[in-house]
């Protein structure tokens, strides 16, 4: 007898015997997994999803913030592009009190969520009664310049406008 007929062992046809399933009736044959180690592995799955899903719930106040610090450096975007284009000047006015924004060339007011505080530094002539501050473009690039500060619970960003070249830039940080 040689060696691979002990391994596949062929029937008169010269075919191998099919293999037994492990559904088949076997006493001595160990198949599947007991019930412990079931539920074993359902606990394990349940735990990874809850840290899973916590983790991109406290994302969502982060992502949010961030596009409204992106919506807020567009407009200002905007406004330093439009003052180089037509050469006027062009302002974007951050209304303290109704926690808005608006373009001087623009009748539309665009509103911060009612969660994020909103804070700005800008020079005194820049800053009317009522809440109200405005950052200045001019026709020659330059701009009064000044910083916003969102703030939603722990999460910060600030939008600096440089008053020489008129950048604007978001930059993260701690509370």
């Amino acid at each position: 007898m040689n060696a691979l007929s002990v391994i596949h062992p062929l029937d008169a046809q010269g075919f191998a015997p099919p293999r037994r399933s492990c559904f088949a009736y076997s006493p001595n044959r160990n198949c599947g997994f007991t019930l412990i180690e079931l539920i074993i592995v359902l606990l394990i799955s349940v735990l990874a999803f809850a840290v899973i899903g916590s983790n991109i719930g406290s994302g969502n106040r982060s992502t949010k913030l961030q596009a409204v610090a992106r919506d807020m450096a567009s407009a200002l975007r905007y406004a330093h592009g439009q003052a180089l284009m037509t050469q006027k000047p062009v302002s974007v006015a951050i209304n303290l009190q109704d926690n808005s924004y608006s373009i001087s060339n623009r009748s539309k007011t665009y509103p911060f969520a009612e969660e994020i505080d909103v804070s700005v530094v800008i020079a005194e002539d820049e800053f009317s009664e009522g809440e109200q501050g405005n950052i200045r473009f001019f026709g020659d690039g330059s701009s009064t310049g000044g910083r916003i500060t969102l703030e939603w619970g722990t999460e910060l960003r600030r939008i600096d406008v440089n008053w020489i070249t008129g950048k604007v830039s978001i930059s993260d940080a701690a509370a």
